[in-house]
């Protein structure tokens, strides 16, 4: 590149190595400046460079200058995020489930050129906080971009919908038929994204992986199910729903060891009545989807939480413990 097209980048330049070799630990001296330019090939007198410091702010990059024995420490004195935030963000982006391992690691590159290359080393270590399972699935931020347009133009959409199988390998559900389905919103529950929306076959709210929708396209047609979801309240919809499974919505009793009053505001939020029933217990009730994963969730605390009422869903736990008593005792005289 010639010569005086470097130049033309002298502010540009700067603003990098600013950024990049200074934060309110590291500093930077106007000769040191000087020769971080000449490796770009862009010369520069001190003058210049004052007036151009100056500039920086006028981009948004406030550079303070502080006296330090016979010269002058330069360092970028704000930056639109600040350490801990972007530890924050890291943590999130490493934790998410959803986040495939390869975009994890794209995100966080590029949260680093946010700071300074110091800065960067400190973000570096947070990356490896967590050696949890992540999704296989690397389409899964154009489909929630998908979804969120096809929310913003009020349109249907199209998919196809997966899952497992022994062999590892993603089979199509009802042999790779397409689902036409209203999108009405986005819920994060357990760790996974649902699509939240209304279809129209069936006449009933559903929801769906996000990470198990394949090919999802935006339909011609309007959406449909206003009526449903103008009185349904998304974040209530999901607190419901055990691990996102269907079931009848049913208010359920519930007698719980006072030991175990945050595990009930964990899960049903700090609005829940907490009755006291005697000095070791209360009793709460609650609004849920019965399903077997309410049933597994009520059954791993124990002695600790009983279905008190209603006698249907007491009935239907009671089944389910004889269901695995009689499986697992087969179990055992089978080996």
């Amino acid at each position: 590149m010639p010569k005086g097209m470097n130049q033309k980048f002298k502010l540009y330049r700067l603003a990098q190595i600013m950024l990049a070799k200074t934060d309110d630990d590291h500093y930077i001296t106007m000769p040191e400046i000087m020769s971080a330019l000449k490796e770009y090939e862009i010369t520069a007198d001190r003058k210049s460079i004052y007036t151009d410091l100056r500039d920086l702010e006028a981009l948004g990059i406030e550079v303070a200058g502080e006296p330090v024995g016979n010269r002058y420490h330069y360092h970028v004195v704000s930056r639109p995020f600040e350490l801990a935030e972007l530890k924050l963000l890291v943590d999130a982006i490493q934790s998410s489930k959803f986040i495939t391992e390869r975009k994890t690691n794209a995100l966080i590159k590029k949260l680093e050129r946010l700071v300074s290359k110091y800065e960067a080393m400190k973000l570096q270590r947070q990356v490896y906080v967590s050696g949890r399972i992540k999704t296989m699935n690397e389409s899964i931020y154009y489909t929630v971009d998908a979804i969120h347009n096809a929310i913003s133009e009020n349109k249907k959409i199209r998919f196809q919908y997966f899952q497992w199988n022994v062999k590892k390998e993603m089979e199509l559900r009802h042999n790779g038929a397409w689902y036409h389905i209203s999108p009405w919103g986005l819920s994060w529950n357990d760790e996974n994204y649902y699509l939240v929306g209304y279809d129209s076959d069936a006449g009933q709210i559903k929801h769906y992986r996000v990470d198990k929708m394949l090919h999802i396209q935006m339909s011609g047609e309007k959406r449909e199910g206003k009526q449903y979801f103008k009185r349904l309240d998304m974040a209530d919809y999901a607190k419901k729903s055990f691990g996102m499974f269907g079931g009848e919505e049913q208010k359920v009793k519930l007698r719980v060891e006072n030991n175990l009053a945050g595990v009930i505001i964990d899960r049903f939020g700090k609005d829940v009545m907490m009755i006291p029933e005697d000095e070791n217990h209360f009793t709460v009730n609650v609004d849920v989807r019965v399903s077997n994963q309410f049933l597994g969730w009520v059954f791993s605390l124990g002695e600790g939480v009983k279905i008190v009422s209603p006698e249907e869903v007491l009935e239907r736990m009671n089944r389910e413990i004889t269901r695995l008593i009689r499986q697992y005792m087969s179990f055992r005289k089978a080996t």
